[in-house]
């Protein structure tokens, strides 16, 4: 009985994660973690750091910390690179890094991986940063593997409409 009680909890939480939004999903909550590491790992390789900001970035962009759902956020020129203006929740305290991730294989923008993660003895260039409004951080790039990182059924960004709001 005892064991009911508790495994009831559990599955009133996984059924609530929903399956409108895969962003709320357990699944796709491991996903995502598993996405950061492989971004993480693809950086210390350093074989595809970026050098310059992609052409097709653009100023209305999405982002996300993993454990947190897409966010988009407005882009704003600045002599050092862009600033990325994170709007979401889990932007990570001092340090922390910002990478913006370019699909591999159709060489194409993707959005902003903010990970809380000290960037320091990386040494690859700085394109721009990230702020939260309070403080900002260094933006890295990365071209990934998009399918190893991102599937149709657990995307690593949502689809952001005009009006700037991630669509489910």
């Amino acid at each position: 009985m005892k064991r009911a009680l508790v495994l009831a909890p559990v599955a009133a939480l996984l059924l609530a994660c929903g399956e409108r939004n895969p962003e709320n999903s357990a699944a796709c909550g491991f996903a995502i973690l598993g996405a950061a590491n492989a971004v993480r790992l693809q950086m210390q390789n350093g074989s595809k750091v970026l050098t310059s900001i992609p052409l097709d970035m653009g100023t209305r962009i999405a982002t996300r910390a993993p454990g947190y759902g897409t966010a988009p956020a407005m882009v704003a020129d600045s002599p050092d690179g862009p600033i990325v203006a994170f709007e979401g929740n889990g932007f990570p305290t001092v340090p922390g890094f910002g990478v913006i991730l370019v699909e591999d294989s159709t060489d194409t923008f993707q959005g902003v991986l903010v990970m809380d993660l000290d960037p320091l003895g990386m040494g690859y260039p700085i394109l721009g940063g990230v702020t939260n409004g309070s403080y900002m951080i260094p933006m890295y790039g990365l071209r990934v593997s998009w399918g190893a990182v991102s599937t149709p059924d657990c995307p690593l960004f949502a689809p952001i409409d005009t009006a700037g709001s991630a669509t489910p």
